[in-house]
């Protein structure tokens, strides 16, 4: 709309008069919103919204942490019965190294080296040797068969192949160091001739993470078909630029489990190539990613999101219902952990009867805050609503998948466990940047889910990796 002059504007009649301030109202209208939508957007942070905390900027003083834990009743530090943990002496060092007495301080300066010992005082340092690597010879014998004439070469062992060639250990130290240290590759073979005075090639490398990779094929089937049985699985996904493009990292995890995988799409064709949940009848674990709908078994919603949400609602918009339903929430998440702990897996009707009422009641006070105006001109499509009508339309319809853990009491009040196994991945990314190809990519992801899954059963890692690197990967009995 053309600005008109004081002069002009003296010219129009009262009805047109009436019309440009109808569509200036309307104007300042559509503006207000957006600068309210704007403000909103600035006001977010890693406490309250689903933004990651490497978004908070370096204005980090305008976000001050802030636990939604309540303070609990025993002081910082170690409780009563906690074990120390320190450096103690061993009984039997690996060397000794005894110091003699020569001579007394008095003045009678007697040689004492021929005195017999009375005792020792101990000191044990702590040390490692001088790294070094092991070379070792295998000599087949060479010899002559006189009933043929021929000449027999003994066999060398399995994997005895070349002439010269590294050892599976020292290739898992590589992908050890490359794939859970997230050294990238000129670093790590810089390490080697660092520590080990060994010049690597990169190349060397790349091949120790093929043949790992190969070899974990089957292990990796073996997760699949335990995550498919699994009571309560924990899924996430999470965006990875790869081969110049966005791709997606998908999670699948348990306690004790962990499977990763990278695919061009983000929903339902991608959970459908892993082919897990297709198979998954239990408890599914996850923010409310719509495509997590789709599979036909019981769902479960991650709080953690639902308490970021309503602490931005009731810090930036003051609206007190939001904050009544925070503190319900974690009433009901400590509510459940002393039942659990008292050894308790299910909760009667007259134990969840009063939690469900007052949630029910909040929720009836944040739409009397938050009421649907219909639209005057009837449009297409879906009527917009604000975040806290969304907030509490997800609360209202999924009830049950919000409060799951008070109906089942083996059920996660949050999705913590996907969200911290998806996590180092992330922090792949912001070593290298990137995944160059998308083999790559996918070689990290079933090393990665391997090596999460051995952590969570307390193997040794490099451990793990050499025996996956010999074709006798680790596959736990769960």
């Amino acid at each position: 709309m053309r600005l008109l002059k004081r002069e002009e504007l003296l010219q129009l009649d009262k009805a047109t008069l009436v019309e440009i301030i109808l569509q200036l109202q309307e104007q300042v209208q559509a503006l207000t919103k957006r600068v309210e939508a704007l403000e909103s957007q600035l006001h977010k942070n890693s406490r309250n919204s689903s933004q990651p905390p490497s978004t908070d900027g370096l204005a980090k003083a305008n976000v001050k942490p802030k636990s939604l834990r309540k303070k609990g009743a025993r002081k910082s530090g170690g409780q009563p019965g906690h074990k120390p943990h320190r450096l103690e002496p061993v009984a039997q060092p690996d060397r000794t190294i005894d110091i003699p007495v020569t001579g007394c301080n008095c003045s009678t300066a007697i040689d004492l080296t021929q005195m017999p010992v009375l005792g020792y005082g101990r000191r044990q340092v702590f040390e490692i040797p001088e790294p070094r690597i092991e070379v070792t010879e295998y000599r087949a014998e060479i010899k002559g068969c006189p009933g043929c004439g021929k000449r027999i070469k003994a066999d060398f062992p399995a994997g005895v192949n070349a002439h010269a060639q590294y050892g599976p250990r020292f290739l898992a130290l590589l992908v050890y160091l490359n794939q859970q240290m997230l050294l990238p590759a000129k670093r790590t073979v810089q390490l080697m001739a660092d520590i080990f005075g060994q010049q690597v090639s990169q190349g060397t490398l790349f091949n120790a993470v093929d043949t790992c990779y190969g070899k974990l094929a089957d292990y990796e089937e073996s997760v699949k078909k335990s995550l498919q049985q699994a009571g309560v699985l924990h899924v996430d996904e999470s965006g990875v630029r790869t081969a110049g493009s966005l791709h997606w990292l998908h999670v699948a995890c348990t306690e004790m489990l962990t499977f990763y995988g990278v695919h061009k799409n983000r929903g339902k064709i991608a959970m459908d190539a892993f082919n897990i949940l297709p198979e998954f009848v239990g408890r599914l674990i996850h923010d409310h990613w719509k495509p997590y709908f789709n599979f036909d078994c019981l769902h479960g919603l991650c709080n953690t999101h639902h308490l970021r949400e309503l602490l931005f609602i009731f810090e930036e918009e003051k609206q007190a219902w939001a904050g009544e339903m925070m503190t319900l929430l974690l009433d009901m998440r400590d509510f459940m952990l002393a039942r659990k702990n008292a050894g308790m897996t299910q909760l009667t009707n007259a134990e969840k009867a009063p939690w469900l009422t007052r949630y029910r009641t909040i929720i009836r006070q944040g739409w009397e805050d938050n009421p649907v105006i219909k639209p005057k001109k009837k449009k297409r499509g879906r009527i917009k609503r604000t975040k806290p009508q969304n907030l509490l339309r997800r609360l209202q319809e999924h009830e049950d998948e919000v409060l799951a853990f008070i109906h089942d009491l083996n059920v996660p009040f949050t999705n913590n466990l996907g969200e911290q196994d998806i996590r180092m991945i992330k922090v792949r990314l912001k070593v290298s940047g990137c995944f160059r190809t998308l083999d790559g990519a996918r070689k990290f992801a079933r090393i990665r889910g391997y090596l999460s899954t051995a952590r969570k059963n307390n193997h040794d890692l490099l451990g793990a990796i050499t025996k996956a690197c010999q074709g006798a990967p680790i596959i736990p009995s769960v």
